[in-house]
């Protein structure tokens, strides 16, 4: 998969997409991460992507064109066009169902918002989708897109060493994850479940199934659909 980021900071991304699972993954060849300059598409001298709205208010827009032409180059360098991303408070709320069928498109490209939004003829005419990570605002689509695209890669082939390392964690199947233990098997009084010890497979799925429709219910009651119980 690639990955291209419109953005005015992609010096942020640095220290978060290109270390640790991610890094790795892109040395592989698994996944490809680019982040472009929204400045170097701007057509003046101060290199401005921003400018007032029409009917007056406060703030300034990000202005349609910078981001048509930054978009435009990417689907040149990729000979294709991408899934374009607009991470927006205004966007649909991102989910792990959603997450497993953006992953299976090639080529993505997130645009990050600034300022008091993207003029809306550019999303109009060029957005496929807008997202967003919760119901409030930051102060940019920074860290967003970041979310995104870590939640995205993780479901990359070749990005995490098998498919159990993301199938089993929570809302993955639509429930919270299971209780889990490491050693010792005994700290501070408080002992491992004995059928996580017993080495019978069988018993310790059917343990873990029930613990996460048990912790679902607990702290996620809306989650719980009819037959997880």
């Amino acid at each position: 998969m690639r990955i291209d980021i419109i953005t005015l900071f992609p010096e942020m991304f640095e220290p978060v997409l290109n270390e640790s699972i991610l890094g790795r993954a892109q040395k592989s060849g698994a996944l490809q991460i680019h982040c472009h300059q929204l400045r170097d598409y701007a057509f003046d001298k101060h290199r401005r992507v921003d400018d007032t709205p029409y009917g007056g208010g406060m703030g300034m827009l990000m202005k349609a064109e910078p981001i048509a032409l930054c978009f435009e180059d990417i689907c040149r360098q990729t000979d294709s066009r991408p899934h374009f991303v607009y991470m927006s408070p205004q966007g649909k709320t991102l989910n792990q169902q959603r997450l497993k069928e953006l992953a299976q498109i090639e080529n993505i490209c997130i645009l990050c918002g600034h300022y008091e939004g993207v003029d809306q003829r550019l999303l109009d005419t060029f957005i496929d989708e807008e997202i967003s990570i919760g119901d409030y605002v930051l102060t940019g689509g920074e860290i967003p897109a970041m979310v995104f695209a870590d939640a995205l890669s993780r479901m990359v082939p070749g990005v995490l060493s098998n498919n159990e390392c993301f199938t089993e964690e929570s809302h993955f199947n639509g429930l919270l994850e299971y209780p889990q233990y490491t050693k010792p098997s005994s700290w501070r009084g408080l002992d491992v479940p004995d059928v996580l010890l017993s080495g019978h497979h069988a018993n310790v799925e059917k343990w873990r199934k029930e613990k996460s429709v048990e912790v679902t219910m607990k702290k996620r009651p809306d989650m719980i659909k009819p037959g997880d119980d």
